[in-house]
């Protein structure tokens, strides 16, 4: 009797590892099966998606830039801006709502967290709506400026900078800051002498993650660009109303291999891992 559950608790622990390991296998098959299609279909030589190809070619990659180089370098510019502003607002924010306790503090926690709850459509439609009403009493040319685009990915990218930075201080002992300001360091120097070099992780990991999340910003942005101010998600878009070829899959697999390259230097660095597991 006592053998016979030994060998049925063994068998059910081990269909258990089995149904585990087959749960890890499909999750992992769902995310690298459509990456290495992504990649396999960049490399077609044909001007039109047909399986199987005639042959293979890299000339995708070189017609990147002539096709899409203007709306990439607004892409750029729009991420870099955004990220600098979300890491001006959102590291002094993460550090007080971190290590201060006041009146409202919950209010402003969720104020400054809400955008990541709402629709990016919403977000993109409330936003064109409220410049136009402004530049219709101001007469200032505010819709489809890139000073509006700038501060609407601020609006989405700085919810993330204060999440990671919260995340980045909430196993941090604060007796090092106390420490020193036991000895005499003034709030400032705590911040910057302590506070600081200890975020410095959270801090590239929100910096990274504002960069993607603007540069890859699609249904907000489409209510915000105008005529010569097209960002790269809109352009390819546009460029897949009318082309079925694989430049398309040859922009997504570029963009794949450079955010993992950042990844993987940035992790030898700051150990990204710590925070945003």
């Amino acid at each position: 009797m006592v053998a016979a559950q030994a060998r049925s608790g063994s068998l059910a622990a081990a269909l258990e590892r089995g149904g585990a390991w087959a749960l890890v296998a499909c999750g992992l098959a769902i995310i690298f099966v459509p990456l290495v299609l992504t990649l396999y279909l960049s490399v077609f030589d044909e001007t039109l998606i047909a399986f199987p190809p005639r042959g293979y070619t890299l000339h995708w990659y070189r017609a990147i830039v002539p096709n899409f180089g203007a709306s990439l370098l607004t892409s750029l510019r729009v991420a870099v801006a955004a990220t600098a502003l979300s890491l001006l607002a959102g590291v002094p924010a993460g550090i007080g709502l971190s290590r201060h306790r006041f009146r409202g503090r919950d209010a402003l926690s969720t104020v400054l967290l809400a955008p990541l709850t709402v629709p990016g459509v919403a977000i993109g439609l409330g936003i064109i709506v409220f410049a136009i009403l402004i530049e219709e009493r101001t007469g200032l040319p505010l819709s489809s400026s890139f000073a509006v685009l700038v501060a609407a990915h601020v609006l989405i990218t700085t919810p993330w900078v204060v999440r990671l930075c919260l995340a980045g201080l909430a196993n941090h002992d604060r007796a090092a800051e106390e420490a020193a300001a036991s000895l005499g360091a003034s709030p400032l120097r705590v911040i910057w002498r302590v506070t600081l070099p200890a975020l410095r992780p959270g801090i590239v990991a929100g910096a990274l993650f504002a960069f993607i999340i603007s540069f890859e910003n699609l249904e907000m942005t489409l209510f915000l660009v105008g005529p010569g101010m097209t960002t790269l998600p809109i352009a390819v878009l546009g460029y897949l109303q009318y082309h079925i070829d694989p430049l398309v899959a040859a922009v997504a697999t570029a963009q794949i291999v450079v955010i993992g390259g950042v990844l993987l230097l940035l992790d030898r660095w700051v150990r990204l891992g710590q925070v945003v597991r």
